[in-house]
């Protein structure tokens, strides 16, 4: 079997006294793309904040390459090798871009192939190079994501989590982030990617995960999903 770059297994998470993963389970192979998907309150974003260290597990466990995180500080977590681009961005938006990318940088600690730094980001995203000493709050939307996404990547991540990337972009733009993320499969990098839109993640999805009120009801590869004859209106509605 290929390398579990991330693996919850078992995971039962509350908010207060309200149940929202019960029982969850799924692997993300090493350098492969996983697209986490479900309907509004499914708990998608549950599960980033969970593997992240945000919301601890009151049963169950979570794995970064065999090791298990679950219950430590997000702090330890990070240093494992995990970085989240969360929902919404929240870039710094009193400092300045490149002050957003310093606060993240730490050198890669497991023998990543290639490091990330201000040259590799800026190289990737040559609108934040332009603007690095512009204060975030006056970055577009989209200038906003591409901040959110080099910022995690200045971690020097092995498994990158990604919500909602595309949320309240322009369609080229979204195009554009989407770009983004396959190039960043391309490279290796281990990638959740929860999305509201379906079809983004089957265009570049290896593995597909789908949540319904709390439970995975689907775990299977892209094209066991496409051509396996499941019913996805009744976990997504409209498709």
């Amino acid at each position: 079997m290929a390398t579990s770059a991330l693996e919850l297994h078992d995971v039962d998470a509350y908010y207060g006294d309200s149940h929202v993963l019960q029982g969850v389970s799924f692997r993300l192979g090493e350098g492969r793309l996983l697209g986490l998907l479900g309907r509004n309150g499914a708990g998608k974003t549950t599960c980033l904040n969970v593997t992240v260290g945000l919301l601890p597990p009151r049963r169950g466990g979570v794995l970064v390459f065999g090791e298990e995180v679950a219950r430590l500080p997000p702090e330890q977590i990070a240093l494992r090798g995990v970085a989240l681009v969360p929902q919404g961005r929240r870039v710094f938006r009193s400092l300045t871009v490149r002050e957003n990318l310093a606060v993240a940088a730490r050198k890669p600690t497991h023998g990543t192939a290639s490091a990330w730094t201000f040259d590799t980001v800026y190289a990737m995203f040559p609108r934040l190079e332009e603007r690095k000493s512009q204060m975030a709050a006056h970055l577009s939307g989209g200038e906003q994501q591409m901040l959110a996404i080099g910022r995690a990547l200045m971690s020097n991540p092995r498994v990158l989590l990604m919500d909602e990337p595309s949320e309240g972009l322009a369609p080229q733009i979204v195009a554009d982030v989407m770009t983004t993320v396959r190039k960043l499969k391309e490279s290796g990098l281990s990638i959740v990617l929860v999305e509201q839109n379906p079809r983004l993640v089957f265009e570049i999805a290896d593995d597909i995960v789908i949540l319904n009120t709390g439970r995975v009801a689907v775990a299977a590869t892209t094209d066991q999903v496409e051509h396996g004859g499941l019913d996805l209106t009744q976990h997504l509605g409209v498709f």
